[in-house]
């Protein structure tokens, strides 16, 4: 009886050396596929070009690739890196896996990676299927940006008076057609430097410069000038500090 349990501890001691000597062997290998080229979308959908990249030990001589149980090259030399198409395969479920050797021919397995091989017409319309919907919220925040001020501001005519001194938020600028500042609308359509937004004042659209705190100020000024009828038709000196003023300004 004393016999027979030592003989069973030495087998189990025997097959849990055996089971984690071959489980450590087997899973020397990893296994990483990355998109080169082409589609990959959701559930393992992939179409295009791809890598299968493989780490493993020091003294690893040569990887074999394989799909399923075909090999599709052979890298002896690191790094393990083997390209392949999608395209030059059938369409459907596929395992991607690799074996590994030694220089002393020791044999190691890698992890295996499932994927679903898609036809170039599904790629793209799973591409559709994403790049639509951001279309769509994009062209639709752009119309908003112009439909929302316009809406807003139809019809109404803001009065103030001149020369009052008004807050401009984050940015304001000069009208283009009466010359009184105001405040930028914060939707409205960006033009880099400018806005296309509504004059309160005189309604029209047009492009609005951003402009600097001072240069708003000036503006309100000559709100002033003109209600008084000082406006003075300005002299070929003073048009050319302006014009300087006006560049120095929008270089900022």
């Amino acid at each position: 009886m004393k016999k027979y349990q030592i003989a069973l501890f030495i087998a189990v001691i025997v097959c849990l050396l055996t089971a984690s000597f071959a489980y450590a062997q087997a899973e020397k290998l990893t296994l990483k596929m990355s998109r080169d080229f082409g589609y990959g979308g959701l559930n393992g959908d992939i179409q295009g070009l791809f890598s299968m990249k493989v780490t493993g030990p020091a003294d690893l001589a040569r990887v074999a690739f394989y799909i399923d149980s075909t090999e599709i090259g052979e890298v002896t030399q690191a790094p393990f890196n083997l390209q392949f198409n999608t395209d030059n395969f059938p369409v459907g479920q596929h395992e991607l896996y690799a074996v590994g050797y030694s220089s002393s021919e020791q044999q190691y397995s890698s992890n295996v990676i499932n994927v679903n091989f898609v036809p170039a017409s599904e790629s793209t319309k799973a591409a559709l299927q994403i790049v639509v919907p951001v279309l769509v919220i994009v062209f639709g925040a752009i119309l908003l940006a112009v439909v929302i001020p316009l809406v807003m501001g139809r019809g109404k005519i803001k009065e103030l008076p001149l020369g009052a001194e008004r807050k401009y938020g984050l940015a304001g600028g000069i009208c283009p057609k009466c010359h009184r500042p105001f405040a930028l609308p914060l939707f409205s359509m960006n033009l880099g430097l400018s806005k296309f937004t509504r004059c309160p004042y005189c309604g029209k659209w047009s492009a609005v410069r951003i402009q600097p705190l001072a240069k708003l100020r000036e503006a309100e000024q000559a709100e002033l000038e003109w209600g008084r009828g000082e406006v003075k038709e300005e002299t070929d000196e003073e048009k050319l500090n302006k014009n300087l003023d006006d560049s120095r300004y929008q270089g900022l």
